[in-house]
């Protein structure tokens, strides 16, 4: 067997994160959420978790207001998050996940679920699940981190939208 090198193990980890992503992005946009990107759903989350301004989901998600605005009026404009007035401030505006919204996130969990179960048919249950608890141990108690899009943004020189 060759010698593997550290550089080869990240873009296996890479080339698997995408493998995932691309199979569960071609089955939403068959289901009708076509367009929707990592960063959506990472967004999605962190409002979901409290981030319900365009400030508070830059900072959550490590990228510019801007960016963060960008994604927003994706979200909006496929009604997955609405505005909605503050109970305390009515000049204030509140992002809310809408139902179509819940329904992507479910979806789309249930769609890595299968890749998931796909690729323990493919290698073996047990395998997989060793995979998984070996990468457990290797990754920081925090990770993932909803921060991702920001990181990975910044380290290609790119925006995030």
């Amino acid at each position: 067997m060759p010698e593997s090198s550290g550089a080869e193990l990240a873009l296996l980890l890479l080339g698997g994160f995408r493998s995932m992503v691309d199979t569960v992005q071609q089955e939403l946009a068959e289901r009708g959420h076509g367009g929707v990107r990592p960063v959506h759903e990472f967004a999605l989350r962190a409002i979901g978790a409290g981030a319900d301004t365009a400030s508070d989901l830059g900072r959550r998600l490590t990228v510019s207001k801007q960016a963060a605005a960008k994604t927003i009026a994706f979200l909006e404009a496929n009604d997955y998050v609405r505005r909605e007035s503050d109970p305390d401030d009515a000049r204030r505006k509140r992002l809310r996940i809408t139902p179509r919204g819940d329904e992507l996130l479910t979806v789309g969990q249930a769609l890595f679920n299968d890749v998931r179960a796909q690729w323990g048919q493919q290698i073996g249950i047990e395998e997989l699940e060793m995979l998984e608890a070996q990468l457990a141990k290797l990754v920081d108690p925090g990770h993932p981190r909803l921060s991702i899009p920001g990181w990975l943004a910044s380290e290609l020189g790119e925006s995030v939208s």
